[in-house]
């Protein structure tokens, strides 16, 4: 690429001469010539003339620009029973959320979820709801603003919901409309799992592929040990530790049966999660406890300084531990009164972070005896997180 700058800026009214040629080309014209250009120059059989003649044509069509789909969970249009029952019906029905039989999985969402949870959780969100409206949401939007700003006119951001709006396939009909080259596809959960990265990239790619033109798309992966990402993490945490005893770290939680699919080690032994490589390379209980190494290690945390355990338990099925509940009981026990707790599976502040950690648990602590449970901010639009987040995307 140096190569090719140095003769683009050494001859200038070739360059101009090929921005105009371009402006001519129809973009499939443009890309027999990327290919056939591009193959050139990778095997040597390309003069010197030829790198200079497709090198403004080249650099042109690398410029273009590239989408940026953002894909968090989703949130309810308002905190009442009839949206909270509507968003819950389509999440909950995921087949990768709840993963029972078709007709054990309406029967259990439509008998016993749906007629109690909606009234139950818009209380909740009520707790937590804005002016400017659904937490999770004003973070979504105000994280794309300032990626659009840090990455500059050459990419088109926008925002998608997997549940809810906006939906990934509005969001994917913009980016389609602009007429983008490429499109890259980033699932704004930190570690891996099916519920999670593999829904979203499920309903990207149906929805994609009913187009008569799919876009081409690329995949930003789960980023749970990117410095950027830890070292915005640990940005929010420091503050809030020097009036702390100890952090804990509280992960969303998942069901025993969804976590053993990551692998043929997972959940077999007390020490699985130690290490993250090979079999338990795509397991999210592995992921978690590497984020919480690396956030320790960015922190100058030591043994003892430090737990992990996992929150939002849902229905009777065995899921996977420390629960948050048992790390609470635990470090109260253990002499612990003032506790910082991040939630390093979010980058949004939303529900599972606003109202089940900063007030239920904050309760169940002072309960406890505990002296004081202070919510570490999520990532949000943090300065350090746009630009992680950025790398991220201009490397995928």
């Amino acid at each position: 690429m140096h190569a090719e700058r140095s003769e683009q800026q050494a001859q200038p009214h070739r360059t101009d001469t090929g921005r105009h040629a371009q402006t001519r080309l129809d973009r499939r014209t443009r890309a027999r010539i990327r290919a056939r250009s591009f193959g050139a120059w990778t095997d040597g059989s390309a003069s010197g003339l030829d790198k200079a003649r497709f090198c403004p044509i080249l650099c042109a069509v690398r410029d273009s620009t590239t989408g940026v789909l953002l894909i968090n969970l989703g949130t309810p249009d308002a905190p009442r029973p009839p949206e909270v029952r509507r968003y819950l019906r389509e999440f909950l029905g995921d087949p990768r959320v709840i993963d029972l039989p078709a007709p054990l999985r309406v029967a259990l969402l439509e008998a016993v979820i749906l007629p109690f949870r909606p009234r139950r959780s818009a209380k909740a969100y009520a707790k937590i709801w804005t002016d400017a409206g659904s937490p999770l949401l004003v973070h979504g939007r105000a994280l794309a603003n300032a990626l659009a700003k840090t990455l500059g006119p050459a990419f088109h951001v926008e925002l998608g919901m997997r549940y809810g709006r906006p939906a990934i396939s509005d969001a994917l009909d913009s980016l389609v409309a602009a007429q983008l080259e490429s499109i890259v596809v980033v699932p704004l959960f930190p570690q891996y799992a099916s519920s999670s990265v593999g829904s979203a990239l499920e309903r990207v790619y149906g929805a994609a592929a009913q187009r008569s033109n799919v876009p081409a798309l690329r995949v930003v992966p789960p980023f749970f040990g990117d410095p950027g990402f830890i070292r915005a993490l640990a940005a929010l945490a420091r503050p809030i530790l020097e009036r702390a005893d100890h952090l804990l770290l509280s992960y969303h939680g998942l069901p025993e049966r969804h976590v053993r699919r990551g692998g043929p080690t997972c959940l077999r032994s007390p020490d699985c999660c130690d290490a993250l490589g090979g079999p338990n390379h795509a397991c999210y209980r592995a992921h978690c406890f590497a984020t919480s190494r690396l956030l320790a290690g960015d922190l100058g945390l030591r043994d003892g300084g430090f737990s992990t355990g996992f929150q939002s338990q849902l229905g009777r099925a065995a899921w996977i531990r420390p629960s948050l509940e048992e790390r609470l009981g635990a470090l109260r026990r253990d002499g612990v009164a003032r506790l910082a707790v991040t939630c390093p599976s979010f980058v949004a502040d939303c529900l599972e972070t606003l109202e089940e950690i900063a007030i239920r648990a904050r309760q169940t602590w002072k309960q406890l005896g505990g002296e004081e449970l202070e919510l570490v901010p999520c990532v949000n639009a943090h300065p350090g997180w746009v630009e992680a987040l950025a790398s991220l995307v201009r490397g995928c």
